[in-house]
């Protein structure tokens, strides 16, 4: 494989001229990219140390980064590096590494190398142009500031004096590139040494690419917006967003799992041959982070044994029920008092005793939740619903607002937060519009419309878009003032307390572009898969992939004959990629998409190495398993199976 490598160290001659009259130097170098990858440092570091050695030169520090353009990284990076006493900072790599460090520093910048092979962009051309990699670099001299690429005229030697206002005569909108260079040389007490400089030529002849500028500038503006990376995958919400919800037929038997949220699976409270009811409790909580299981029909229990679970690779323990359909409900099942009646402590029990579970994929115990030990600032609605295809949220948005507003009411007074937000995508308007019309006399209630971004809906993601807040490495939401759930929970919520009917039912949303016949469904728990796709028609043509969720954070689904849980929101059937993975080229793109800000590159390299130290200090365990990388990684390489690899092997490091 050929070496797309992007800079190479200067010649000595030349390197002892840049250094002459500078010492005191912090050297910092850029690992190559659009190379084969390999987890070692490039040497240039190491030999340009050496040269400055023999020159007698004094070293402060030195730094090896990947991806020195990749600006919300590097800032990070550099936070303390550089010793106090460096009078210079050198640069080795390429034309947009030398820039993001001028940006960064205030010490004069050194480029100690020179762009080869290059277009002037990184990874995905996520990075506003800086370069036009035309191998005779101005950057020594004009700050780190580019006149190539920044100045309209392309002028090296000066303003052409038709700026007015530090705006340029060929674009009023444009900032005259040279005063800012004067501006950049003022601070760092070098305008004198430029007065010095002789007159520049640019040489034409040597290379230069030209790329297309509006489009960098949109997908740059798409990567920050709201917080940094995610992903636009293809959305195909259109296959079902328009239809309305419909009761699925009752089953003629049910398989309730016991284990249908995080934690501990419940202890079964019902043997076969029993009778149930609608909304019976037949699986009794087994710890703190545990729930209870109650029965989604009225019935016979056929069997308490181990069943296929659709999402943890095995069997677990699960309750049979043949449904006698006439959905007699338990004596429990009756409407609590009103919710300004309710203590907090009694709405949290409610929903303890309900059995009621993040229903966005996560199953995590929602009481949990609701007992975070710290003050709340805000309940944060996630109505986003940012995977491509699923519509059930969206459903329940238009069609249960009421319920919706009520459950978030009701969160509210449990954790006595100030503030209830519900967030949705732009791509829902007229939910937006719905919910905006629902909350506009509730002041403490508000409605944000949020830019369509995947993955919008993570709970640390829709943290820091709406109350500008990082949740810290190995923290939770309540760490920060805040606490994230699923419209579905809250819907669940509303049920239980006005209600008494704990979580025995969802909806789901059956699509994909394979399905037959798309739908929006509110289905009993422990209805076979099996049943759903039948009823839609079944799949169309071969080589079809089966998931329980969406395409992106979906768990796939090899056996049909398993249950819809809690946590099921969608079951989907899309086209089988067949694109068999390469060796990894480090081109930057899962470093660019990656919305907690990690490195997976080497995650599947340190994976095949079995290197799990290595994964543990590269943060494998911040890792939220959404997919961008392995969506946008150019090698089609499996990162979320390398990654979830690594996290099983760091949790049993000693």
């Amino acid at each position: 494989m050929e070496n797309y490598t992007k800079y190479r160290l200067k010649g000595n001659e030349e390197l002892a001229a840049l250094l002459e009259g500078k010492d005191k130097l912090f050297v910092i170098a850029c690992n190559k990219c659009f190379k084969e990858f390999i987890s070692v440092d490039e040497p240039e570091c190491d030999e340009f140390v050496k040269f400055a050695a023999e020159q007698g030169k004094t070293v402060t520090g030195t730094a090896k980064v990947d991806f020195l353009c990749n600006k919300t990284q590097t800032e990070k990076k550099l936070k303390d590096l550089i010793p106090e006493g460096t009078e210079n900072v050198v640069v080795i790599s390429c034309g947009l590494g030398i820039q993001t460090m001028a940006d960064e520093v205030k010490l004069p910048v050194v480029a100690a190398a020179n762009s080869l092979n290059y277009r002037g962009y990184h990874g995905m051309a996520l990075t506003k142009k800086a370069c036009d990699a035309c191998a005779q670099c101005y950057l020594n001299v004009t700050g780190g500031i580019c006149p190539i690429v920044d100045c309209a005229k392309s002028l090296v030697n000066g303003q052409c004096g038709g700026a007015k206002n530090g705006k340029c005569e060929v674009d009023p909108e444009k900032d005259c590139a040279w005063e800012k260079i004067y501006q950049r040389l003022k601070k760092q007490g070098r305008t004198e040494e430029f007065e010095k400089q002789p007159v520049q030529l640019r040489d034409y002849s040597k290379i230069n690419f030209k790329v297309i500028k509006e489009y960098v500038d949109s997908v740059r503006d798409s990567r920050f917006a709201g917080y940094y990376g995610g992903v636009h995958p293809s959305e195909r919400k259109e296959l079902s967003e328009h239809i309305p919800l419909a009761r699925f037929p009752e089953p003629d038997e049910v398989v309730i799992p016991l284990s249908m949220h995080t934690g501990a699976p419940a202890n079964p409270l019902v043997k076969a041959g029993d009778t149930v009811k609608l909304g019976q409790k037949i699986g009794e909580q087994a710890g703190f982070i545990s729930a209870p299981v109650h029965s989604s029909v009225s019935g016979t229990v056929v069997a308490v044994e181990d069943r296929l679970h659709p999402s943890k690779g095995g069997n677990v323990l699960s309750v049979v029920i043949r449904n006698d359909k006439k959905n007699t409900p338990d004596e429990s099942i009756k409407p609590n008092k009103s919710l300004d009646e309710l203590t907090p402590d009694e709405i949290i029990d409610i929903v303890k005793e309900s059995g009621i579970v993040g229903m966005g994929g996560a199953g995590f115990p929602a009481y949990v939740k609701l007992k975070p030990g710290k003050p709340i600032d805000a309940i944060l609605l996630n109505g986003c619903e940012c995977e491509p295809l699923l519509t059930a949220d969206h459903r329940v948005l238009l069609e249960y607002a009421d319920d919706v507003v009520f459950g978030l009411k009701a969160m509210m007074k449990a954790v006595n937060a100030p503030k209830g937000v519900i967030v949705i995508e732009d791509n829902k308007p007229d939910a937006v519009a719905l919910l905006t019309e629902k909350t506009a006399d509730i002041p403490d209630i508000e409605v944000v419309c949020a830019r369509t971004k995947y993955p919008q809906g993570a709970e640390k993601m829709l943290i820091k878009r709406v109350m500008g807040r990082q949740v810290p490495s190995g923290g939770l939401p309540a760490d920060v003032g805040a606490i994230v759930s699923n419209i579905s929970t809250v819907k669940a919520i509303s049920d239980a307390i006005q209600k008494g009917m704990p979580l025995v039912e969802r909806v789901v949303t059956v699509t994909g572009e394979r399905m037959k016949k798309p739908g929006n469904f509110i289905v009993k728990i422990g209805t076979s898969v099996k049943e759903l796709i039948d009823y839609c028609g079944g799949v169309v043509g071969d080589n079809v992939t089966l998931k329980m969720g969406g395409p992106m954070m979906g768990t796939p689904v090899t056996d049909v004959n398993v249950p819809i849980i809690k946590a099921s929101n969608g079951i989907i059937a899309i086209d089988t990629d067949k694109t068999e993975a390469v060796a990894c080229i480090k081109c930057g793109r899962c470093a660019d998409v990656c919305p907690m800000e990690l490195s997976p590159l080497y995650f599947q390299k340190f994976a095949d190495e079995e290197n799990w130290q290595g994964m543990k200090d590269k943060n494998v365990m911040d890792c939220i398993e959404c997919r961008c990388c392995e969506y946008i990684c150019s090698s089609k390489i499996s990162l979320v199976s390398k990654i979830k690899a690594g996290k099983a092997a760091v949790r049993g490091m000693k």
